[in-house]
């Protein structure tokens, strides 16, 4: 029997960092659901990778196979109808004139994280877990660990609740992520998050590199190789 206690939500786009997100929170406890959202995203692709990466993850190990619960998707379109941003627009990645790039999605973890919130009071779950990251990213405000906890209290003030956030990833470098992934499902895990995941800005899919699939261009995919490449060297 699993309780509030023993089970846990993860935020799970279908990237790198929400799948070792994902086998974290496997690894640790009795039941874990996820959760992805459609917010218009130019890379709406990664939400088709979710499917095989659950189905690879549970190939991997049937005790976190056992442990898999629903997999939730929610459609948050007003999301891209109030930003414009190269996330959510066919434009080129720029910095803007803010000093931010203009792949920051205003208020995005924010939302993120309070309709998990939501979804978790109603499933009876306190554990939300999240990629966000503040040692390899691109300076977006809402990925800080002080974001994170100041959400997490007004999360439980505004609830009545005793929530908390995980950021398994908050200290960890791109190529200490790939480790993370490593130490917890070997080389199979690695495997299956550079064949499987997506990080691509674009969406694209069709170059194969030795880190995975993507343009090789955008932030998001020179941040990957270069975890990828400091990975290797250490390994």
């Amino acid at each position: 029997m699993t309780t509030p206690d023993t089970t846990a939500l993860v935020l799970f786009s279908g990237g790198q960092d929400s799948t070792t997100c994902l086998a974290w929170a496997l690894d640790r406890f009795a039941r874990v659901e996820t959760i992805g959202f459609a917010y218009g995203q130019r890379h709406a692709i990664e939400l088709d990778c979710r499917t095989r990466l659950i189905d690879g993850i549970k190939t991997l190990s049937p005790g976190w196979a056992a442990k898999l619960g629903e997999n939730h998707t929610l459609e948050i379109p007003t999301l891209a109808a109030i930003s414009e941003t190269a996330l959510t627009r066919d434009v080129a990645i720029e910095m803007g004139a803010d000093g931010l790039p203009n792949t920051f999605v205003p208020g995005r973890n924010l939302v993120f994280l309070t309709f998990a919130a939501a979804l978790a009071y109603r499933r009876g779950i306190r554990h939300i877990v999240g990629g966000m990251c503040e040692t390899d990213y691109s300076g977006y405000p809402d990925c800080r660990n002080e974001t994170i906890k100041a959400l997490e209290a007004a999360l439980n003030l505004g609830m009545a609740r005793n929530f908390e956030l995980h950021t398994p990833l908050m200290w960890l470098s791109k190529a200490a992520t790939w480790q993370l992934a490593h130490n917890l499902g070997g080389a199979g895990l690695v495997d299956l998050i550079r064949d499987h995941s997506h990080t691509c800005y674009l969406g694209e899919r069709g170059a194969r590199h030795e880190w995975g699939y993507g343009c090789g261009r955008c932030p998001a995919c020179e941040l990957r190789a270069k975890g990828w490449h400091g990975y290797v060297a250490g390994t």
